[in-house]
């Protein structure tokens, strides 16, 4: 019986390995096509660069708070919005004003090491804050695209390993795919959250 426990976790852990494996796999070949593009990242200029749908076009869907710096980073929320379709997300840089404004709460810090999804409710934003494998989660069970993954992403006591894995991603993403430096405007917008 233990010798079958022991097989059951070695099946699992290889499983899981080669799913993260893949999926960074996939993500590398997507990010490489956008490598090339200069994106500026502040303010309304950022989602006409990007073509996702801001909080200020979408008033009433949850929030996506990413690091628009990061080739990588867009390159995935840029697959949440095709996952969406039904305008249930929108998007925003951490080094946006927005966010500054809207969820103080949240520092530069907390949001430079993993993306941050904020739920929309009746009443407004949530006061919910889910980060990483949280908010991977979350979306996992939102978007009917991504309903796939969630008995696999929901297996009771892997939330830990999920998101050592993901944070061992979010560590390296610049190194993944690069890093976009044209986020800054004249009057230093993409400094407001440093100095939170």
């Amino acid at each position: 019986r233990l010798f079958g426990k022991f097989a059951l976790g070695q099946i699992f852990r290889h499983h899981f390995a080669n799913t993260v494996k893949f999926a960074i796999q996939a993500s590398l070949i997507q990010s490489a096509t956008c490598m090339n593009q200069s994106e500026t990242l502040v303010g309304n200029s950022a989602h006409a660069s990007t073509g996702l749908p801001s909080p200020q076009e979408l008033p009433r869907a949850d929030v996506v708070i990413y690091d628009g710096r990061c080739v990588f980073c867009t390159s995935q929320v840029r697959n949440l919005k095709r996952f969406d379709g039904k305008n249930r997300l929108a998007f925003v840089s951490l080094h946006d004003s927005f966010v500054a404004d809207q969820f103080p709460d949240l520092t530069y810090e907390q949001l430079m090491e993993q993306m941050y999804l904020v739920p929309y409710t009746e009443s407004g934003y949530s006061d919910r804050r889910l980060g990483g494998m949280a908010a991977v989660r979350y979306l996992t069970r939102k978007l009917p695209k991504l309903w796939i993954l969630a008995p696999i992403l929901h297996i009771p006591f892997t939330h830990r390993i999920q998101q050592w894995a993901y944070q061992q991603i979010a560590k390296r993403r610049y190194k993944i795919a690069g890093k976009n430096d044209d986020t800054c405007d004249e009057d230093g917008t993409c400094e407001l959250h440093f100095r939170k």
